[in-house]
């Protein structure tokens, strides 16, 4: 009984959550409390609840500091200096302007945030595109490569739900992946200099194309990019152009004097979480405190700057309470146990040991298919209890699960791959002939190193 419940659950939120007759955070509460309740849990479904909630906190704390440092860190001008260097440095060389495409992506992608990666990449660099008579399809690809891989960072989201729904430390599961990102991000940069070379190859002798700038619309707030471009044709108006775009997508706020000071902050804090010397949590804490407090003085700015970020906080932070519903509910009413068990029956002793490579290879299409929340709360705890019985840990499966992250990000159910398209007029179609074999090999190669450095088990 506990099983064909179990099963239902995951199925109805996974139902909910893909047709959006409700929000993840609705469907994490509702459908676990409707469930548990069939269950027989009647008042005790309380405590499995808080027990949840209590072994969620610290990554909720997690994410709610470190939304606010590095949304200070892009409020207050600290990457300008690289998206400058990104754009004076590609000049007019489609090869190069590929590539910077792909590090301006990656370095935003910092924050977490796959919408402003997307919004600063494009508003800073479309028009260059459509300066050299490069394929915007370009773009998109290296751009949504780029944050498809960077969105394992534990405060990007995938490994957050990962480590919320097997209770374990966001820290267990990013550290040792570490070089699996670089090698991940050295794939992708091999790609964009690859698309940049065939474009280099396919222009020829550049082509100036002011004209084309006029009109474009990829502002956030549904302008065009650096306003109207003119069509007198001049290398002058494309130098405007690009400067003003440049110029729309920076918007520095804080003190110049300040940018060493929140370099050296940024880079130690960093280092010290790669060192794994304190929680996370604790980190971005300290971190958030000391940001805040050098860069807005003043007690209404630093309120001001909370309240910018607040709606990323309450949105993501929320999400990871509800999940304690789920989480909760599933274990506390042996739920997850039973399932595990049945799912244990079925798969063949040879392949148990091997569980952590299938959870790789599936994130792939599930993840593409399926939302983050279903896959990591609906489908990963159970692949989790189940790989337990050969040996296998929570983390060494959570670390293969995020591996299918470069594939997921290009899913049309993620909101911020289809404000990439819209941003760069292309076809999500056209995206996808060019992006999604190039995402499968980045998954890959991630999911090998992980196996070859021993991060996760063959």
């Amino acid at each position: 009984m506990l099983t064909v419940l179990g099963l239902t659950m995951v199925a109805a939120f996974m139902v909910v959550i893909m047709t959006r007759r409700a929000t993840p955070i609705v469907a994490l509460i509702a459908v676990p409390v409707v469930f548990g309740l069939l269950a027989g849990a009647g008042t005790g479904i309380g405590k499995m609840i808080t027990d949840g909630i209590k072994d969620l906190a610290p990554t909720a704390a997690m994410l709610f500091f470190a939304i606010i440092f590095f949304g200070v860190m892009i409020d207050v001008g600290l990457f300008d200096p690289v998206i400058r260097a990104v754009v004076r440095v590609v000049g007019e060389d489609p090869a190069k302007l590929v590539l910077g495409t792909g590090v301006l992506a990656a370095v935003v992608s910092l924050d977490g945030d796959g919408s402003t990666t997307f919004i600063v990449t494009t508003t800073a660099l479309l028009p260059l595109y459509l300066k050299l008579g490069v394929s915007p399809v370009v773009l998109t690809v290296v751009a949504g490569l780029a944050n498809g891989t960077m969105n394992i960072l534990p405060w990007g989201g995938p490994t957050a739900r990962a480590a919320a729904a097997l209770k374990i430390s966001p820290s267990e599961v990013f550290v040792p992946m570490i070089p699996s990102l670089i090698a991940g991000m050295v794939v992708v940069l091999a790609f964009a200099w690859h698309l940049g070379l065939m474009e280099r190859k396919r222009i020829g002798s550049i082509v100036i194309r002011d004209r084309v700038l006029s009109g474009v619309g990829a502002g956030g707030g549904g302008g065009t990019i650096g306003g109207d471009a003119g069509t007198g044709g001049t290398d002058e108006d494309a130098s405007g152009t690009k400067d003003s775009a440049l110029t729309a997508a920076l918007g520095v706020h804080g003190n110049p004097k300040l940018l060493w000071f929140n370099a050296a902050i940024t880079i130690a804090l960093l280092a010290v979480l790669t060192l794994d010397l304190l929680p996370i949590p604790v980190l971005f804490m300290i971190a958030a405190a000391i940001a805040l407090a050098v860069n807005f003085p003043k007690v209404a700015e630093q309120q001001e700057a909370i309240t910018r970020h607040s709606k990323s906080i309450v949105s993501v932070v929320g999400m990871v309470f509800a999940a304690a519903v789920l989480t909760g509910v599933f274990k506390g009413t042996g739920m997850v146990e039973s399932v595990a068990a049945w799912v244990t029956g079925i798969i063949p002793a040879s392949m148990g040991p091997h569980l952590a490579v299938i959870t790789g290879i599936l994130s792939i299409p599930f993840t593409f298919l399926m939302s983050n929340d279903a896959f990591y709360f609906g489908i990963l705890p159970v692949l989790s209890e189940t790989a337990g019985h050969y040996g296998i840990s929570a983390a060494e499966m959570a670390r293969a699960s995020i591996t299918g992250q470069p594939f997921h990000m290009q899913s049309p159910l993620v909101p911020a791959i289809l404000l990439l398209v819209a941003l760069a007029g292309v076809g999500l179609a056209d995206h996808h002939k060019k992006v999604l074999w190039r995402a499968v090999v980045v998954s890959i190669v991630m999911l090998v190193v992980g196996v070859l450095l021993g991060q996760i088990p063959f």
